[in-house]
């Protein structure tokens, strides 16, 4: 993981003993003892360190999804991280608790603490309308995947640019390539399609962007970055191995 970690210098405790003379013989002088305690580091918790990294991020931008979700995508990043599965240092957050009228699609810059992207993302035709609701690994579900993905290559395909996302997590979202679960540009990811409809538009099952900025995010998150995609979820909440 690319973020510090406080720790707490324990203190070294010096101990001498005292020279000391008989006087019914030659001075006779006891060699002073030095005894040095170990110094231990007390252990930081992992909600700890996830707060200070938090409050780091907090405090270099004006937005960030809140700390639950923040602290459910550290945990899969740093599993994914130690297990040699990422290139890119960076980490996408998409809470699928919010409105699709927010912009809820977060691109965080790991090494700097920065927040890259804050953005509008679609969720799938039949995971819900205004708010997403049901998801499935199931091929021609039309339905959004939560948890854990890696980002692959891209190509072009009918929605112009597009990234491959590989699901992480066996029986959750591992199906996300063969559904073609896709990072792509749409119109209907733009904000005036929300002032018409009261709703951002739905897609097959892929987060899409708005069509003016995806090629700068799809260039910016290729290549073995994360992706999460979160929800308050029991089904996936209960089954994730990266949570629990």
């Amino acid at each position: 993981m690319n973020y510090k970690i406080l720790t707490v210098a324990a203190a070294v405790v010096f101990s001498f003993a005292f020279t000391f003379t008989d006087n019914k013989s030659n001075s006779e002088t006891i060699d002073s003892e030095v005894i040095v305690s170990t110094p231990t580091t007390p252990e930081i918790s992992f909600d700890a360190t996830v707060e200070n990294m938090y409050n780091v991020f907090l405090s270099k931008n004006a937005t960030m999804p809140n700390l639950e979700v923040f602290a459910n995508g550290i945990k899969g990043y740093t599993k994914l991280e130690e297990e040699g599965k990422v290139s890119n240092n960076l980490l996408t957050i998409v809470d699928f608790g919010l409105s699709s009228t927010m912009k809820r699609m977060w691109i965080l810059d790991m090494k700097e603490q920065k927040v890259l992207f804050n953005t509008y993302t679609s969720h799938g035709k039949n995971t819900g309308g205004e708010f997403a609701t049901k998801f499935s690994n199931t091929l021609n579900s039309l339905q959004s995947s939560l948890g854990f993905f890696v980002t692959g290559e891209t190509y072009y395909g009918k929605n112009g640019l597009s990234l491959f996302i590989d699901g992480m997590e066996k029986g959750i979202n591992d199906n996300a390539r063969k559904r073609y679960v896709v990072i792509h540009g749409a119109d209907y990811a733009m904000p005036k399609f929300i002032k018409r409809h009261g709703r951002l538009g739905r897609s097959y099952g892929c987060p899409a962007v708005p069509n003016n900025i995806a090629k700068d995010v799809i260039d910016l998150i290729k290549g073995e970055s994360v992706v999460y995609l979160h929800k308050n979820d029991n089904n996936y909440m209960n089954k994730s191995t990266f949570l629990n």
